[in-house]
């Protein structure tokens, strides 16, 4: 039994390669957003990682952070 009804199956066939980027970028976003909240945290820049958590900046703000702060230290261990 086919539970699709042809419209959507329709719409599916149309639109894979966009559904595809869409989730391409949202797991990017998801990752640059995991790596500037770490460092954020690790470095004790409570005001970043407040506005990272909060704004969805698809990717551009997690990216600004990373350029600004790449020199600043290298995680002393």
């Amino acid at each position: 039994m086919n539970t699709t009804s042809p419209d959507f199956q329709s719409y599916l066939d149309d639109y894979a390669l966009l559904i595809g980027l869409v989730l391409f970028f949202v797991v990017v976003d998801a990752v640059l957003k995991l790596i500037t909240l770490w460092q954020s945290a690790r470095r004790k820049q409570i005001a970043w990682f407040i506005v990272l958590a909060l704004v969805n900046s698809l990717g551009i703000l997690p990216v600004i952070y990373l350029i600004l702060n790449r020199s600043k230290d290298k995680f002393k261990r």
